[in-house]
């Protein structure tokens, strides 16, 4: 179709403006960092107080250098592996019959249910240095022990300072360890249960295939500390037994060469380093239990500290560009 003479042309489409032209690109934000003077207050406060403790420490009357003389003295040496000995075997000792008393303890039977309870009331409600006392004293109450055709001799000789520190720390862990093997297995759903029932599975076998490998993600934990603080509270069986272990054995040098604080401050050194490796141990131990738990695992140490250098390394790239 012709266009109409009469009609006016059409006007020629106008220009964008120059303002939609140009693309505006924002102002860089400042930010400008929130000065904490607290932390800087605190930091100082907190340096002047240690700086205050080292200074008296080391300006006090020790003789230092007769820490590291018997860091590695047989006896020292002898009385450290007693400590782990005896803390491996109680905490193994605690472990098994922990759970057979949580097992017991959720038991709808009431007679085993009741026992259990009893036996955690006992050991848990009386100090463990008096239970080690009991147990090394035993022999004068009861002059024999007798199991029938198993076993018969004389208390004396069956209750050693060994066998003594075994059965008090053993036990009286026994009753913690049931109070965390009870929570751990409260904490699985009661599905996870109900499913392994209605595939035919039994009780005993849903509780080894199914509740407890799901409930140790929370038993490790617990476990762990208990087993460091067991590493501690096997000390205590060197007055009450007579056990010669670690602090036992510093003890006797000290007494030996006058050097009693100084045998008492390599206690703890060896204390210190037999905490921080079991506690490295820990560490991966959850680490392992916690896969399929959580989204992702925590960092490991080296992990931990290559994280920290590759952002103490940006920090300073990000300081020499400003």
């Amino acid at each position: 179709m012709d266009p109409d003479p009469a009609d006016p042309p059409a006007d020629p489409p106008a220009d964008p403006p120059a303002a939609a032209k140009a693309t505006v690109e924002p102002e860089a934000i400042k930010a400008i960092p929130v000065r904490h003077y607290g932390r800087w207050i605190s930091a100082v406060l907190v340096l002047a107080l240690l700086g205050l403790l080292v200074n008296a420490f080391a300006s006090a009357n020790v003789h230092y250098s007769a820490i590291p003389d018997y860091i590695f003295d047989s006896s020292v040496i002898s009385g450290l592996g007693k400590t782990v000995l005896i803390s491996l075997l109680a905490m193994l000792l605690g472990l098994v019959l922990g759970i057979v008393l949580a097992v017991m303890r959720l038991s709808k039977n009431p007679v085993t249910s009741s026992v259990s309870w009893l036996y955690i009331w006992f050991f848990r409600g009386t100090p463990v240095y008096v239970q080690l006392l009991l147990w090394f004293n035993l022999a004068l109450i009861f002059p024999y022990i007798n199991l029938g055709p198993i076993y018969r001799d004389e208390m004396s000789d069956f209750m050693t300072p060994f066998m003594a520190a075994l059965l008090g720390l053993g036990l009286n862990e026994a009753a913690y360890m049931s109070e965390i093997v009870r929570a751990g297995i409260q904490s699985v759903d009661e599905g996870q249960t109900e499913a392994a029932h209605a595939l035919g599975m039994s009780q005993g076998r849903t509780l080894r295939r199914i509740v407890l490998p799901q409930a140790m993600r929370v038993i490790v934990p617990p476990t762990g500390n208990e087993f460091i603080n067991m590493l501690k509270t096997s000390s205590l069986a060197a007055a009450a037994a007579q056990y010669l272990e670690l602090l036992r054995s510093t003890s006797d040098i000290g007494q030996t060469t006058g050097a009693t604080v100084e045998m008492l401050f390599l206690a703890a050194t060896w204390y210190l380093i037999l905490t921080s490796v079991f506690s490295v141990g820990q560490f991966y131990l959850e680490r392992r239990f916690a896969r399929g738990a959580l989204r992702s695992l925590p960092l490991t140490p080296w992990q931990k500290v290559r994280a920290n250098l590759a952002a103490f390394g940006n920090r300073s790239k990000e300081g020499v560009s400003a």
